[in-house]
């Protein structure tokens, strides 16, 4: 309310004698009562749709996150493993399901790194010479400075350890003395050596080239080699993460001519499983939608959700599931071939009799149909399907996107709403307290003039008796 209304307020009834404050409160009240509880009332209602529908969209989202964890987790596809750990060692890389098993793997060739001994010194405290070697590695040069604080052969190891060139440096002693060995990384690309540089002569016997040089290598810079089902790889390390999708691949020995084989174990999770624990989760979204969906007596016990667009195309397409195909080949091609059909509230049941009768049948005609090798739009298995329908419903024009889209804007105008409310209310309010003002103003002077012709009649009468 404005200054001056509130200053008018203030003074309503002074004249009259008339709560006339009171009264236009009552009034504002009257008028303000009905229109704000009716915005209350849809502002409780989208409020309640908005929840609901963000339950709606986390749940279809878990139950898809679901259903393809379980199909791409090592229960169901079982956890990969080598005929010959001696040569290759396998385990399973976090993210996936390996793809293409089983594989053949030859280990031609092992990863190698360089090695370079010295000649011998008689103790690792024997100086080595001053000055500043230079040491490739990688292709970068790293200088190797030998001062009178360091002048021993530890002292020079530590140089080199301290470089930073992944060149590590050791000091061997046995009764014919001490030597100082170098080894790099492994692969070819991680060979190294050492340039004189502007060391003295006495260094210069840990070059790797130079005529004072006493280093000798006694191992070279290699790459492993290993054919995947035919195909060739190289690698700078034994450890091989990029031959099979999600697969870690140890190289143990080489073996050239000798084909590893790495498969699979048994899944501990079965087809019966897979199956029975979809039904499982999808009952429980099912019945939530329901709750949701629910007609009631009246507004006030029906479910918030009832009658939008977008829970009913979730529930349409979620009840397709069970007919949806998932496979174009083979005897399975949809759940209903395996026994899974539906209860009048839409939940879904399972014969276990016929499921069970399908996967002795052709256990793999059911694990195809289920999880296809080869996904496709006309092969997507179980959980590809369920993505599927995910996917289209909460996708950008998707229609719980739409129906999220929708209660949010009404959301903003219910805001609006109020706030015009409150607005009209405010100048209704200033409009009748402007009125009763001008009433109570009329009001008072009508007082005073009766109260003057009292005291006139008065006059009249007591002058004539």
């Amino acid at each position: 309310m404005s200054s001056i209304s509130n200053s008018i307020a203030t003074s309503l009834g002074v004249g009259s004698g008339i709560n006339s404050a009171q009264i236009v409160s009552d009034l504002t009240a009257a008028v303000r009562g009905p229109k704000e509880a009716a915005i209350n009332t849809k502002v409780a209602l989208n409020n309640a749709r908005i929840s609901g529908l963000a339950s709606a969209s986390s749940a279809l989202t878990n139950f898809a996150k679901s259903l393809t964890d379980l199909v791409d987790g090592t229960g169901f596809s079982g956890q990969p493993a080598s005929n010959d750990p001696t040569i290759v060692g396998v385990s399973l890389l976090p993210g996936g399901v390996p793809k293409g098993l089983p594989a053949q793997i030859e280990v031609e060739q092992l990863a190698a790194s360089q090695t370079n001994e010295s000649g011998f010194l008689a103790a690792k405290t024997t100086a080595v010479g001053m000055g500043k070697l230079t040491l490739t590695a990688g292709g970068k040069d790293y200088a190797i400075e030998i001062t009178s604080s360091n002048n021993t052969l530890e002292g020079l190891a530590a140089a080199i350890n301290a470089s930073g060139s992944g060149v590590g440096a050791s000091v061997v002693t046995d009764n014919r003395g001490a030597r100082l060995v170098l080894k790099g990384q492994t692969g070819a690309a991680n060979g190294f050596s050492i340039a004189p540089g502007t060391a003295d002569a006495d260094l210069q016997r840990f070059a790797t080239t130079g005529t004072a040089s006493t280093m000798t290598q006694k191992s070279t810079a290699l790459d492993s080699i290993i054919n995947v089902d035919g195909v060739e790889m190289r690698n700078s390390s034994n450890t091989v993460d990029t031959a099979i999708p999600y697969i870690r691949i140890d190289l143990n020995k080489a073996a050239p001519g000798t084909s590893v084989t790495v498969a699979s174990t048994e899944p501990t999770t079965t087809m019966r499983d897979l199956v029975t624990e979809f039904v499982s989760a999808y009952n429980t979204l099912r019945t939530a939608l329901n709750t949701a969906t629910a007609v009631g007596d009246d507004a006030s016990s029906s479910g918030p959700l009832i009658g939008d667009s977008g829970v009913r195309d979730m529930v349409r397409q979620l009840s397709r599931l069970s007919s949806s195909v998932l496979a174009t080949s083979g005897p399975y091609r949809t759940l209903g071939d395996l026994g899974v059909g539906t209860n009048r509230d839409g939940t879904l049941k399972v014969d276990t009799a016929q499921l069970d009768a399908a996967i002795a049948a052709n256990p793999a005609a059911v694990t195809q149909m289920l999880n296809p090798t080869v996904t496709s739009d006309t092969n997507p298995g179980l959980a590809g399907a369920v993505t599927k329908v995910s996917d289209a419903l909460l996708g950008t024009d998707g229609a719980l996107k739409n129906s999220s889209a929708k209660y949010d804007n009404l959301k903003k105008a219910y805001a609006e709403q109020l706030e015009k409310l409150n607005a009209d209310m405010e100048n209704y309010e200033e409009r009748l307290s402007a009125v009763y003002s001008a009433m109570d103003t009329k009001l008072a002077a009508l007082k005073a003039t009766q109260s003057y012709l009292d005291q006139q009649i008065k006059v009249w009468t007591g002058s004539n008796s």
